[in-house]
């Protein structure tokens, strides 16, 4: 496939345009020329020196990430930047991301992924960020207490989950924020939530929850967010691209 016509077909299944005013991150094609053709793309959750080289060993045409490496843009390309950027340029292996566009999906999307394992129907969009959504709500079929909610993570992630059990014993409507979602346990509360399920935590998420009556399923940054890349692997093999997964965890 021509990487201009990948590269189009991606940009406007994810609405890439409509975040450019809320989302830091510069989505979209972010290296790379739109010259060339992709017959085979890793997927990978971040952009890093240990994922790049593992896309060029895999002899990726494309590395398509979620958190990508120009964040506001650059001042200078060198040190830490350059030694990310020369080998993508070098091997001519273009840099696809996608950051918010991907969180608020709600097809292909982190939060859209794991409401599937947690069995959640009746979804809406959650998480307000300006204009648009990063995650999504639904209801369980079956109730959940804490416990259970944490079991499944634990077990579908592969993750260990912290949870602040402060809301209802019975959990049915839950929110998804995946990654860095906390800031919205306010949110989840007004909208008469359950539970919160995000990534990582802050301190002041600890209060909040407290003193909102909600609970808050912490399951990890990197753990919630491999769904998406995984999604839009899915669809570009639909399109007839081969794809490989890079799993490089955090353990964040």
């Amino acid at each position: 496939m021509r990487r201009q016509t990948f590269v189009s077909r991606l940009d406007d299944r994810l609405r890439t345009d409509d975040y450019a005013d809320v989302d830091a991150s510069a989505n979209g094609l972010q290296v790379g020329r739109a010259e060339g053709t992709v017959e085979r793309v890793a997927l990978a959750v971040d952009a890093a020196e240990a994922t790049i080289a593992e896309a060029i060993e895999r002899d990726a045409d494309c590395l398509l990430v979620h958190h990508g490496l120009a964040w506001g843009g650059f001042d200078r390309l060198t040190g830490l930047h350059y030694d990310r950027i020369e080998p993508l340029v070098e091997h001519d292996v273009a840099l696809y991301v996608s950051h918010l566009p991907l969180d608020g999906h709600q097809e292909l999307g982190n939060a859209a992924g794991l409401a599937d394992v947690l069995g959640l129907g009746s979804r809406e969009p959650f998480g307000e960020y300006g204009p648009e959504y990063v995650g999504t709500r639904g209801t369980a079929e079956d109730t959940y207490d804490a416990d259970d909610v944490a079991t499944l993570l634990d077990k579908e992630l592969d993750t260990e989950t912290q949870v602040l059990d402060f809301g209802p014993n019975e959990i049915e409507d839950v929110g998804i924020i995946t990654g860095s979602g906390v800031d919205w346990v306010e949110a989840a509360a007004d909208a008469g939530l359950d539970a919160l399920v995000t990534g990582e935590g802050k301190q002041k998420a600890y209060h909040e929850a407290r003193d909102r009556g909600m609970n808050v399923f912490l399951a990890g940054h990197y753990a919630t967010e491999t769904f998406g890349v995984r999604a839009l692997g899915r669809l570009a093999e639909e399109w007839g691209i081969e794809t490989t997964y890079i799993d490089h965890p955090t353990g964040i």
